[in-house]
């Protein structure tokens, strides 16, 4: 010791092997070498006070199997080589007063037995993570005065021994929210003389076992509620020098969870008045510091719930009016005078008296210099970008000029914009009102908070509520949904996502309601993360318009798309061959499906087929009726239905055989009434099961044309087909024109190969030609199709084709030529056959036939009468039975012999009326 040995050599040391103390403190050692010292016993090793520089890897390995002790003060070492320090045995490493500024990774790495490692005064500005890691046994570590800014998990990474930590005298601001997470055993921790503003909630998570922690002489002026909650074992609490009086003069819940904490010190924090909730949830507190703190008021009780034995308390700025009369009493009866030294300050007539002589009856309030708040802040709920603004009065008997501050989330806004107005107004005399306003422009997110005003003059503060700021924002679409048109069995994928504030929610909605067809069979799927809608197998039931909806506390929105499902063409129901009688009726059933609805055509042994006035078409061409079947009908008849997604084909053979009794007129005549009347109830079914599908779908197109008006938002872009599709949309959303070499039928499903010339054509209303068909009212149901049957001309029957999900007529072609009348039998038939439907079908009246040809006028002008009796009120509510003015077709002179008067008597009980002759297109 204090020589002036440079180095240090083995050779000398040779002789000194069973040596356990070594001090070369203050010596000029400058370096120590990996041959520095021989293999010995030393246990205590002091280097300090030298001028030691550089230690090379491996010099203390010789000493590893007994050295415990290390010293290395005051030296010059500013790196440490990482894993220097080989020796298992080492309990203590002094390294203060030298010049390390980072501590890389894993230096301490291979001194597992270390209890105690002290660094102060090294200047250290930065430790990186795991920079202690290998201490498993640390328990002391002692980084005082250096420049550390920041406590963070990094460095503090293994050390899960560890129960003191001093860290005070260096520039610490921050304190990470899992800092603590890798030494939950801390016992002590030392923060003074750092430069900690805040402490949040987090600060001090994990630290269960803590019982002493000193947080002194910092900056503190916030203090987040709860903050101590988790410090359930803390018995010394040391916040003196800070600037946290609101804490003791406002807050309700600074020390709550501190059950057990035995000392507080409050020394020099600016405290000017104690409320009665300022030490709640400090029930074993017995030592209370809150020396140098000019106090002015005390609240009654504020100290009942502790259990103080000792006091500190100095001030001379007592206010001593009524409210501070218990104080005294208390003071002697808690045996607390050892260490209170306080005296008046107001009343004037009683400044500088010590508090403990004033006479109870002078503690009177014939005033209220210190101010109090008479108007609060209001909670407000403002929409992003407007203007809020917030109110606070105070009112004080004193002219003392009053000081306002405005605090969010305690703390102080010092670039806010705030007007103050004062005024002098009459209660009880004389007293100061003053008025702070805060305006707060343009409000956004980061404006929310806890808003409270602060009132101060010469005698103290006062607080108002705390008024909460919310901030919304109305949701706003960044994805919308698309229209979307897709085959059967394909995935469909709906995209919508919103913004606001707070987070909007987003639902969906079908056709207006929550009744998902997908969602039943477990075929929905809705991806929150991704913002997406997923209908799995997409089956025709799911088509309809699909409603995002977007929702917050600040309103909703909601955007539509329509989901359009595609289906090829297919056969409702097994094509079904067909034998029947010569003479009887022959009905040949093709019942389509598909999406959009198919068009049907039919064919004839590969080739067009030759409508004849015995052909007949219902149900959107899915009924061909042939009556009086001949041996010629015999054949294979082709059903032809298309959409934009393909073409189906189906056969059907019809047979007809020759009737045995053709030669007896009486058994031909009982035959074919017998036949008539099972074609009759086939009819009636066919015909019933049509119409009452029509009206269901009449009452669905109607509430869902209403539906689709009543949303708010809907894309209108035009439908998405797929690339394999054929577009038949025009740009005004119309179907385009059909294919060429088709005719349309009346129901516009229907496309009719164009016949050889000379034969009857069977064509629709868009054909051209004015159709014949059968009245109802004329025949019974027996001679409805006989081969000798009466005929009225010009009869419309409108029926939905519900499988086409349209309202086509439904139209039979009759012959134009004349017939003579048929029996009475015949006629009775037909009327039974029509009688229990339950269809209104109204006739119009024509005028009777006339030979002369029809003028030019009549032609050129457009049909105004409805083709239907159809009555005003339905033709308002359901527009599609109205008949547009048709295109004008030359005019050609049509023969119909009605049926003779007497004949029709005898027919029916009804009457038949005639109808009149009317050239229209």
């Amino acid at each position: 010791v204090h020589n002036t040995i440079p180095e240090i050599n083995a050779e000398q040391l040779q002789v000194y092997l069973s040596l356990e103390n070594l001090d070369l403190s203050s010596n000029l050692i400058s370096e120590i070498k990996a041959s520095s010292f021989p293999r010995m016993q030393l246990k205590y090793l002091n280097l300090s006070n030298n001028r030691i520089t550089t230690l090379e890897a491996g010099c203390l390995d010789n000493l590893s199997s007994s050295l415990m002790v290390i010293k290395l003060n005051r030296n010059r070492i500013s790196v440490i080589p990482p894993k220097i320090f080989k020796l298992p045995h080492v309990q203590f490493l002094e390294l203060k007063r030298n010049r390390i500024k980072i501590v890389e990774s894993l230096t301490f790495q291979g001194l597992e037995s270390l209890k105690s490692l002290k660094m102060q005064r090294n200047g250290i500005s930065r430790l990186m993570d795991g920079a202690f890691f290998g201490l498993g046994n640390i328990e002391e570590l002692e980084l005082e005065h250096n420049n550390l800014t920041e406590v963070n998990k990094g460095w503090l990474y293994g050390l899960r021994t560890l129960q003191q930590l001093y860290v005070s005298q260096n520039a610490i601001a921050k304190i990470s929210p899992d800092a603590w997470e890798f030494c939950q055993r801390l016992a002590e921790l030392d923060l003074s003389y750092n430069q900690l503003t805040r402490l949040k909630e987090s600060a001090f998570v994990g630290l269960g076992l803590l019982e002493k922690l000193n947080l002194g002489d910092n900056r503190i002026s916030h203090i987040a509620d709860g903050v101590f909650r988790g410090l359930t074992n803390l018995q010394t609490l040391d916040l003196r020098n800070n600037e946290i009086s609101w804490a003791i003069e406002d807050s309700n819940e600074a020390f709550v969870g501190l059950s057990r904490l035995d000392k507080l010190i409050l020394q020099g924090n600016q405290i000017k008045s104690i409320t009665k909730k300022a030490f709640s949830g400090l029930e074993g507190l017995e030592h209370l510091d809150l020396s140098n703190n000019a106090v002015m008021s005390i609240q009654e009780n504020a100290f009942a719930q502790a259990q103080l034995k000792e006091l500190v308390l100095n001030t001379s700025s007592l206010l001593c009016d009524c409210q501070l009369k218990w104080l005294p009493w208390w003071l002697r009866e808690s045996h607390l005078l050892q260490a209170v030294n306080v005296s008046c300050a107001h009343p004037e007539w009683l400044a500088g008296q010590s508090l403990l002589n004033v006479d109870p009856d002078d503690f009177v309030c014939d005033n209220f210099p210190k101010p109090q708040i008479r108007v609060h802040p209001e909670t407000t709920v403002a929409l992003r970008g407007t203007n809020v603004t917030l109110m606070c009065t105070a009112v004080s008997s004193s002219d003392s000029p009053m000081a306002t501050a405005w605090r969010k989330d305690s703390e102080v806004l010092y670039d806010a914009e705030v007007e103050n107005f004062a005024r002098y107004q009459q209660q009880s005399g004389e007293v100061l009102e003053y008025t702070t306003v805060l305006h707060l422009f343009n409000v956004n997110f980061t404006d929310e908070g806890r808003y409270q005003c602060i009132v101060t003059n010469h005698f103290g503060s006062n607080y108002s509520n705390k008024a909460k700021l919310t901030v919304n924002e109305l949701p706003s679409f960044l994805k919308t949904p698309m229209d979307l048109t897709i085959r059967t069995g394909a995935m469909a994928r709906l995209e919508c996502a919103a913004e606001g504030h707070p987070t909007p929610q987003i639902s969906w909605q079908k056709d207006g309601g929550t009744d998902f067809p997908a969602a039943r069979e477990r075929r929905m799927h809705v991806m929150p993360e991704d913002d997406v809608f997923f209908i799995a197998n997409v089956k025709m039931e799911d088509m309809g318009i699909y409603s995002c909806m977007a929702q917050n506390i600040a309103g909703g929105l909601s955007a539509n798309a329509t989901l359009t499902v595609l289906e090829t063409p297919s056969f409702m129901r097994p094509l079904e061959d067909r034998t029947v009688t010569r003479g009887e009726t022959a009905v040949l059933q093709c019942i389509a499906g598909g999406s959009p609805a198919p068009r049907l055509n039919w064919t004839k042994d590969d080739g067009p087929l030759t409508v004849t006035e015995r052909h007949f078409f219902a149900a959107a061409n899915q009924l061909l009726i042939i009556v009086d079947a001949g041996l010629e009908d015999a054949g294979k008849y082709t059903c032809i239905m298309s959409n934009t997604l393909g073409t189906e084909r189906g056969h059907i053979y019809l047979n007809v055989l020759a009737s045995p009794n053709c030669d007896s007129s009486q058994s031909g005549i009982v035959h074919e009434e017998d036949g008539w009347t099972t074609v009759g109830i086939v009819i009636i079914v066919v015909v019933c099961c049509v119409v009452g599908t029509s009206l269901v779908w009449v009452i669905v197109i109607y509430h869902m044309r209403r539906k689709s008006e009543d949303y708010s938002i809907t894309n209108t872009e035009e439908m998405n087909l797929p690339a394999d599709i054929p577009s038949y949309l025009s740009s005004q959303g119309t179907l385009s024109d059909p294919q060429e070499g088709y005719s349309n039928s009346e129901a516009g499903s229907h496309q009719q190969l164009m016949p050889p010339a000379g034969s009857y054509v069977h064509k629709g209303t868009d054909g051209g030609a004015a159709p014949l068909v059968i009245c109802s009212d004329c025949y019974d149901n027996a001679n409805i199709y006989s081969r000798t049957r009466e005929y009225c001309p010009y009869a419309f029957i409108t029926e939905e084709d519900s499988l086409d999900q349209t309202l086509p007529n439904l139209m039979v072609q009759m012959p134009k030529e004349t017939y003579t009348a048929r029996t009475q039998h015949e006629t009775s038939a037909l009327d039974n056959l029509l009688a229990d439907r339950d269809m209104p079908v109204f006739l119009t009246h024509h005028n009777k036939k006339s030979d002369k040809k029809i003028s030019s006028h009549q032609v050129n002008e457009p049909f105004q009468v409805p083709l239907w009796g159809v009555s005003k009120d339905l033709a308002h509510s359901h527009p599609q039975f109205l008949h547009h003015p048709l295109a004008p077709e030359a005019p050609r002179p049509l023969r119909s012999d009605g049926i003779a008067d007497s004949n029709r008597d005898q027919a029916s009980p009804r009457s038949c009326h005639r109808l009149r002759e009317q050239n229209f297109d």
